[in-house]
C-alpha cells in the first residue's frame, strides 16, 4: 500500500469513527452478534432430549471420555498452529501464544457460526486489534484454509481410494465411484504441493491483495498439518462410537459430513452431521448408540469449546479497551 493511500484510508476510518452514530452502531452490532451466540446455544439446547444426554453420557466409561477430551484438546491445539504458518509466511511479529489465541477463537467461531463469521470476521477484527494490516491478515486467512482444505484433500483421496467406507445396500455411489472421487481428491493435493514447489509464478493477486505461493516445504508441512486435524477429529468420533464401526468409514463419513454442512450454510452444521451419519452408518450401528456418540461429539466439540472460546474473546476485548484507554491517557496532549 502506497504513503498515499495508507493516509487515505486513515482519513476515512478517522471520519467513520468520528459521526456521532458509529460507536452505537458498534454496540448494536456487539449485541447481536452475542444474541445470536445466545440463539445458538438456545437452539443447539433445545433440539437435545437432555435426559437421554446424560443417560447416554453415563453410559461412557469415564476414560472413554477423558480420551474424546484428550483428542478435542489435540484437534484444536493443531488448528491453533496453522496460523503459526501464516506468521512464518508473512513475518509477521505477533507472539506464538496470541497468534494461537486468535486462530483457537476463530476456529471455535468458524464450527458454530459458520466462515464467513468465525473463519473470516473474527480473525479480521482480532488481528486489527493487534495491528496486523489488512493485506498480512488476508494472507495468514488464505493459508490457514489453504491448510484446512489441502489436508482434506490429502486425507479424503487416502480413505475414499484406499480404505473405501462400506456404504448402505443400494446406496446410488458405489465403491468404485468412491474411489474415483478418492484418485480426484489426491490429485488436488498433489497438485497444489507441485504448484507451490515448482511455479515459477510466485505471486498472484486476489481482489487487489497480493498473495505469493509458499515454499514446497511450507506447503508439504500445510497439508500434513490439515490431514493430521482431520484424522484427529476422526479419532474423536471413532473413539465416541466405542470402535463399533471400522475407522477408514467413520474418517470417510465425517469427511462427508463437513462438506455437506459448508454446502448447507447451516450454523454448526445443525441436524447435517447427525442426518449424513444415520444415512451412511445405520445399517452397521443402531441408531440410538449412533446418535449418543453425535450429541456427545457436539458438547465436547461445539459446545464447551464455545463457552471458552466467548469467554476468552470477551477477555481479549475487554483487555484490548483497557490497553487503548491507557495509552489516549498517556498520549501528551
Amino acid at each position: 500500500m502506497t504513503a498515499a493511500a495508507a493516509t487515505g484510508a486513515q482519513a476515512t476510518r478517522s471520519g467513520i469513527t468520528g459521526k456521532p452514530w458509529w460507536p452505537w452502531l458498534k454496540r448494536a452490532a456487539t449485541l447481536v452478534f452475542f444474541g445470536l451466540v445466545t440463539w445458538l446455544l438456545v437452539e443447539q439446547g433445545r433440539a437435545i432430549d437432555w435426559p437421554e444426554v446424560f443417560a447416554a453420557l453415563r453410559a461412557y466409561p469415564t476414560a472413554l471420555l477423558l480420551g474424546a477430551v484428550a483428542l478435542a484438546a489435540t484437534s484444536f491445539v493443531l488448528y491453533s498452529c496453522f496460523d503459526l504458518l501464516g506468521r512464518h509466511y508473512t513475518g509477521h511479529r505477533l507472539r506464538t501464544p496470541t497468534v494461537m489465541l486468535v486462530t483457537f477463537i476463530s476456529y471455535v467461531f468458524n464450527l458454530n457460526l459458520g466462515s464467513l463469521v468465525g473463519g473470516v470476521a473474527f480473525r479480521y477484527r482480532l488481528y486489527s486489534r493487534l495491528k496486523l494490516d489488512t493485506a498480512t491478515i488476508t494472507r495468514v486467512l488464505t493459508l490457514s484454509m489453504l491448510t484446512n482444505w489441502t489436508g482434506y484433500l490429502l486425507l479424503g483421496g487416502l480413505v475414499f481410494t484406499f480404505a473405501t467406507p462400506d456404504l448402505p445396500p443400494g446406496w446410488k455411489m458405489g465403491s468404485g465411484g468412491l474411489q474415483i472421487l478418492g484418485g480426484v481428491l489426491l490429485a488436488g493435493s498433489a497438485a497444489y504441493l507441485l504448484l507451490c514447489a515448482l511455479s515459477r509464478q510466485r505471486s498472484f493477486t486476489l481482489r487487489g491483495h497480493t498473495l505469493e505461493l509458499p515454499s514446497g516445504r511450507l506447503a508439504l508441512l500445510q497439508v500434513a498439518m490439515g490431514a493430521a486435524n482431520w484424522l484427529v477429529m476422526s479419532g474423536l468420533m471413532f473413539l465416541l462410537l466405542q470402535q463399533k464401526v471400522a475407522f477408514p468409514t467413520v474418517a470417510g463419513v465425517l469427511l462427508v459430513a463437513a462438506v455437506a454442512g459448508v454446502v448447507a450454510h447451516v450454523p454448526a452444521g445443525l441436524g447435517v452431521l447427525e442426518a449424513v451419519f444415520v444415512a451412511l452408518l445405520s445399517h452397521q450401528i443402531p441408531t440410538h448408540q449412533l446418535l449418543a456418540a453425535l450429541v456427545a461429539y457436539r458438547v465436547i466439540y461445539y459446545l464447551v469449546p464455545l463457552v471458552i472460546a466467548t469467554v476468552a474473546y470477551l477477555v481479549t476485548e475487554a483487555r484490548a479497551k483497557s490497553l487503548a484507554s491507557a495509552t489516549a491517557q498517556t498520549r501528551p496532549a
